[in-house]
């Protein structure tokens, strides 16, 4: 029996769920962005990015390029309750979800008679059940179908195979495909490779030899659209953060960890009530020049103690000390144990760990 995987994306969510409750605004450009002098684009109406916005840009640079945009604030609750709604909708329809965020979800379609008519019926569900359009890619796994449902949005239905897939972006950059970033990409055109094709003609030791021998046959395998990874309904966390960015800049090193330690009491408060603790604490340091560091540690135990993550957060702070005014700070729990058989079990020695 030959997989079948469906990838269904929500088209434009954020804005589409903020023209149902401000109808007037349609066919305008609309931008969802926060208000702060750092806040960037949540999301953008497909008006808005005929000029040039979208997701991530400065809000600010939003403004410049779009000065006709309507600009409307965040409202996460909403979001995050449209979705709960539109997901319950797929939910009904296919046994095995595995939900990707608030505007996405893979589907396993394998086994269905007919796949296409199905994804067609519940597309026409969620419209009539929340006035909301999406775009869905079909395909014989999870890349395929990602790529497909970016292909021809809004309201996008591609059904590819892995072969049509390869044609049909053959020309596209490697960045079109979900897993390789601008670096990546970067590293692969200074080796003459700016094609999907072309990165798929590689050979595998030529890869391998510039990137290692896991990414190296990663990237060619993304390339040839081959993906076995499976769909699946629950999806593990492997660490959980806090972070936040400053309206301007912070050079003091006392007012550092002290946003370092509420951030660690935020975090720990969260870990505690699904009683969860990891053994591996990390902060996130972005400097004024938008340099990004990252220290880690790993203790003897799991934790989910408040005072022992930020007291670990906080020295690594003192080993990195920044040398330039930090933009951004962030504190990160990972390497989660299995929840104690009983209270204190496995808690680390903190004099051990410092």
């Amino acid at each position: 029996m030959q997989r079948c995987v469906a990838h269904l994306d929500m088209d434009a969510f954020y804005v589409s769920v903020e023209l149902m409750r401000r109808p007037e605004l349609r066919g305008r450009p609309v931008v969802v962005a926060g208000t702060g002098p750092r806040a960037v684009v949540t999301t953008a109406s497909y008006e808005a990015r005929r000029f040039g916005v979208f997701s991530a840009t400065p809000a600010a640079r939003a403004r410049r390029l779009c000065p006709e945009a309507v600009f409307i604030p965040p409202d996460f609750k909403a979001y995050t309750a449209m979705s709960k709604r539109v997901m319950e909708r797929v939910r009904a329809q296919v046994e095995t979800v595995e939900v990707a965020g608030l505007d996405e979800a893979y589907l396993e379609l394998t086994g269905l008679v007919a796949p296409r008519a199905a994804m067609r019926r519940l597309i026409s569900e969620i419209k009539a059940d929340t006035g909301l359009n999406c775009s869905v890619g079909i395909g014989p796994n999870r890349l395929v179908a990602k790529v497909a449902s970016d292909a021809e949005k809004p309201q996008g239905f591609v059904m590819l195979t892995r072969e049509q897939a390869c044609e049909r972006f053959a020309a596209a950059p490697p960045r079109l495909l979900p897993g390789i970033g601008a670096k990546t990409a970067e590293r692969l055109e200074a080796m003459g490779i700016a094609t999907i094709a072309q990165l798929a003609a590689t050979p595998p030791e030529t890869l391998a030899e510039r990137f290692g021998g896991r990414l190296g046959p990663y990237l060619r395998a993304r390339a040839r659209f081959e993906d076995d990874s499976p769909v699946t309904s629950e999806r593990i966390a492997v660490s959980e953060s806090r972070e936040t960015t400053f309206p301007t800049d912070i050079a003091d090193r006392a007012e550092q960890a002290a946003v370092l330690r509420r951030l660690a009491a935020e975090l720990g408060e969260g870990l505690a009530k699904n009683d969860r603790r990891g053994r591996t604490i990390a902060i996130k340091v972005r400097l004024d020049d938008f340099t990004t560091v990252t220290r880690a540690r790993t203790l003897a135990g799991p934790t989910n103690d408040p005072a022992v993550v930020g007291e670990v957060a906080c020295a690594l702070l003192e080993e990195y000390a920044p040398p330039r005014p930090v933009r951004l700070l962030g504190v990160r729990v990972a390497a989660f144990a299995e929840p104690a058989a009983e209270a204190g079990e496995g808690e680390p020695q903190l004099t051990l760990s410092l």
